[in-house]
């Protein structure tokens, strides 16, 4: 009888656990394939449910590009040697008699330092009175103030330096060695120049960009891309703001994965193989390698030319989705480049599901044996 009762409660508990599990389901890391699918416009969900091929890659694969508007490539380089409000200028003076104007007795020379250019751009030079400096070199006002100088004293010798001021400067911020304002002189009149006159920058080159605002305008670039792309090395101008920053991209992880977490980009493009690997790979007792997802938001002339339909409108839904396994898989997954705000994620295969189905039942089995042993 006891054996009896004890196959009829193992039998008892296989179909109650069957029941529970059917009903509660087990824990998992998400949704399964046919539940993704299920999503799609074609099941009346609101996402679009792509393969990714050859097409979808072309289509799909864009990274957005950083660049300089036209204003900004065709601005000419700097004089730098011309003079602006605000600059400061240094100024000596030679006179050829023994009791000058401005000379004192016994010397050879006067030095004017710290001359600055006000904001209308003049400056005052005492016997030669206000002199436009703005717009001219300094050779061009070492000119009229000699001729100024020299209706009231014999064969005046002016010498005019261009001393560190604020008329032609740039300030340069963010991961640099050294931020500061600096002045626009000969060497620094491009923005690779002035980003070395800085110290250079302090963040890894790979995601560093470089952001210049001039007035309303705005534009950035690559650090790399200075150096491998010369047009992007702009003519700097007065005023103008250099900030350094690193790239705040990112994309997250879910599922089957080696990790899961959001993680940021470590080059100006990065593809799903590559995504996978910054997370340790495909987990390879659980991963299923014909269900990896990409998720997406598409702007509308991406969507339309995904799907064909030039009549939808606004931003769209899109999985992507990439099989390992096929012949090509894998250079499909190598091709398909993530972007900002992708969501990666990797299903568990089915026979996990099953697993723990059976490691449930016969976990429930194990409770029943301990307690109809207690029962005996």
């Amino acid at each position: 009888m006891t054996s009896i009762r004890l196959r009829l409660a193992r039998g008892a508990a296989i179909v109650a656990a069957c029941a529970f599990v059917a009903s509660c389901g087990l824990p998992r890391s998400g949704p399964n394939k046919n539940e993704i699918f299920s999503g799609s416009v074609l099941r009346d969900g609101d996402a679009f449910v792509l393969a990714v091929d050859d097409r979808v890659n072309r289509i799909a694969s864009v990274t957005p590009a950083l660049g300089f508007s036209e204003g900004f490539l065709n601005a000419s380089l700097v004089g730098s040697d011309t003079i602006r409000p605000g600059d400061v200028l240094g100024l000596t003076i030679w006179e050829n008699v023994d009791d000058g104007l401005l000379v004192p007795a016994g010397q050879p020379a006067t030095v004017l330092e710290e001359v600055q250019v006000d904001g209308a751009g003049f400056i005052f030079v005492p016997y030669a009175g206000r002199i436009r400096a703005s717009g001219n070199t300094p050779e061009a006002i070492r000119r009229i103030i000699t001729e100024k100088l020299g209706e009231q004293t014999p064969d005046p010798q002016v010498q005019v330096r261009r001393l560190a001021g604020d008329g032609g400067t740039v300030s340069v911020v963010g991961g640099v060695a050294s931020q500061g304002v600096y002045a626009i002189e000969r060497p620094t009149r491009t923005l690779s120049s002035m980003l070395a006159r800085a110290g250079g920058i302090a963040i890894r080159p790979e995601i560093a960009q470089v952001r210049v605002v001039r007035g309303d305008h705005t534009g950035s670039v690559w650090f790399e891309d200075l150096y491998n792309h010369p047009a992007h090395d702009i003519a700097l101008r007065p005023g103008d703001r250099i900030i350094v920053e690193e790239d705040t991209r990112s994309f997250t992880a879910l599922g089957a994965t080696g990790s899961q977490s959001r993680l940021t980009f470590e080059s100006q493009s990065i593809s799903a193989i590559e995504a996978i690997a910054q997370v340790g790979g495909l987990s390879s007792n659980v991963a299923d390698p014909t269900g990896v997802f990409v998720f997406r938001n598409e702007p509308e002339e991406i969507a339309q030319q995904l799907v064909g339909d030039p009549t939808l409108i606004g931003t769209q839904r899109m999985i992507y989705v990439l099989d390992l396994t096929q012949p090509n898989g894998m250079f499909m997954a190598r091709d398909f480049a993530i972007r900002d705000g992708d969501t990666v994620y990797v299903t568990e295969a089915p026979f996990v599901q099953f697993n723990k189905t059976i490691a449930a039942i016969f976990g429930s089995l194990q409770q029943v044996d301990a307690a109809a042993n207690l029962g005996q």
